[in-house]
């Protein structure tokens, strides 16, 4: 079972690598900054946080915050505009990487992206997991 460190860093590596695969240009911010990697698009710089994403039955579920405890117990902190402008995710289980832009995820902090249909055959305000795949959306360092 990996921390949720270890987790964070399997996240941070899968999608760098990913995004190499790509074309992208990828860094590393030297210093504590809110973001873990800049993709460079040649055109422009942006900052990416890096998230583990867990599969639970057809939904792939994509936290956009950081959550610490403290003597107060937990503390949740969702990401604000000035400090990323898109997030990237990691699901182990699909071995698939997510690119989600900073206007995608709800206020609450966590996206619910569909593998699937649901069973009510609900259309409207449905995220599907394809249309966020890395692959799909920066394909070939076109940018998003």
């Amino acid at each position: 079972m990996l921390t949720s460190d270890q987790k964070g860093a399997v996240a941070e590596l899968a999608i760098a690598h990913a995004a190499t695969e790509l074309g992208v240009g990828v860094s590393r911010p030297l210093g504590d900054q809110r973001y873990d990697l800049i993709f460079d698009f040649g055109d422009r710089l942006v900052r990416v946080q890096c998230k583990w994403a867990c599969r639970y039955r057809d939904v792939v579920i994509v936290r956009c915050y950081r959550a610490r405890r403290n003597g107060d117990g937990l503390v949740r902190r969702v990401y604000q505009r000035h400090e990323v402008d898109a997030f990237a995710a990691y699901c182990a289980d699909l071995r698939q990487c997510y690119f989600l832009p900073f206007d995608c995820i709800p206020p609450g902090g966590t996206l619910q992206l569909r593998l699937s249909r649901p069973r009510n055959n609900q259309e409207l305000g449905v995220h599907w997991a394809k249309q966020y795949e890395l692959a799909d959306t920066l394909g070939a360092g076109k940018g998003p």
